[in-house]
């Protein structure tokens, strides 16, 4: 199944104007240290939500111009104050407009404006669900009242509130979207499942998570990180599938990917984050150091002959798997590019 618009020839076209309009991507100099959290948005981070951000360097064939302005995550706790940045951005719902990108909405394709505030509860995004009809390879189990994408009601907006969408997110609420699913657990059961993530994305995580139904690829469990009182440590350990969930980067003031809504972690106890530090071994979640060892065989892991790790990378994302100085192996993201033009459009 693929989306309407093929994000890698956005991706392209975008890249291509880039050059030729500025020859080179928007830098950063912020600077990333090892010496805990200072952000208000990062009272509750692990780790890997600190520092993990500014993974660039670490992604092995995924590296390019735009991304190698966000350099880091060295070995030592000096090495740390590198240029820090998120692994991030989407090209799904984004088109080329002279010199800048005009970010769209990938589940109508129609330039944002402010006529979404205040959803309705049961305003859904049509033309995600007209969509569905005519694909031949949808089973009959697949339907628009069990996948969908909607508005971020004001029931949902209460319960994110202070949690996964902080007190100082800069992030629109009408930026977000809320991604109704149903997955498959290890024994083959139906379950609900849910999540927020930026509009720009919503079609693409729509068209994976049904492509890994109808497959029955397993997922333990995907309900809203504010659960876990948008605790990353305890929504990992619980092996919850998220997105969404707002912060910025430590000792910056950049929108983390997970804080644009354009990052997404899968069955994360099983493919943890890790990374050496000082001579420590940094796991996250901690429960999660079984897993390390990626040649062993064990359930929900995820590496390059996974269905999952094939459909995100299909779709234009990539993955923490690859990187060389960390890894995080949960973890699907947008490109920098993408991302950048976000957080210009919100700092």
């Amino acid at each position: 199944m693929k989306s309407n618009t093929s994000i890698k020839s956005v991706i392209s076209m975008i890249i291509v104007i880039s050059v030729l309009a500025t020859g080179c991507g928007k830098g950063s100099e912020s600077v990333l240290t090892d010496d805990g959290n200072t952000s208000e948005s990062v009272d509750t981070k692990t780790y890997k939500e600190a520092e993990i951000e500014d993974t660039t360097t670490e992604k092995s064939e995924y590296s390019n111009n735009e991304s190698n302005e966000e350099a880091g995550n060295n070995t030592s706790s000096e090495a740390l104050a590198n240029n820090s940045s998120d692994r991030s951005v989407d090209d799904a719902g984004g088109e080329a407009t002279g010199n800048s990108l005009v970010l769209t909405d990938a589940s109508d394709s129609t330039t944002d404006n402010d006529d979404t505030k205040g959803a309705s509860d049961n305003d859904k995004i049509e033309d995600t669900n007209q969509n569905k009809g005519d694909k031949s390879d949808m089973d009959s189990t697949i339907s628009s009242e069990d996948f969908y994408i909607s508005e971020i009601t004001d029931e949902l907006f209460e319960k994110m509130q202070g949690k996964s969408y902080k007190d100082d997110c800069n992030v629109p609420r009408e930026d977000l979207r809320y991604i109704h699913i149903l997955h498959k657990n290890l024994e083959g059961d139906t379950c609900e499942g849910e999540m927020v993530c930026h509009k720009i994305i919503a079609q693409d995580i729509l068209e994976i998570f049904e492509e890994l139904y109808l497959n029955d690829y397993p997922i333990e469990r995907m309900v809203l990180i504010d659960e876990y009182g948008a605790d990353d440590e305890t929504s990992m350990t619980a092996n919850n599938s998220s997105c969404f969930n707002y912060r910025v980067i430590s000792h910056t003031t950049k929108i983390s990917k997970h804080g644009l809504g354009i990052a997404v972690d899968i069955n994360p106890l099983y493919n943890p984050y890790t990374k050496i530090v000082d001579g420590t071994r940094i796991v996250e979640p901690a429960a999660g150091e079984p897993y390390l060892d990626r040649e062993a065989d064990f359930p929900y892991k995820i590496d390059e002959d996974d269905l999952c790790y094939k459909l995100f990378i299909e779709h234009g994302f990539e993955w923490g798997g690859s990187w060389t100085r960390a890894k995080d192996y949960q973890h699907f993201e947008m490109p920098d590019f993408v991302a950048d033009e976000l957080r210009a459009t919100y700092n």
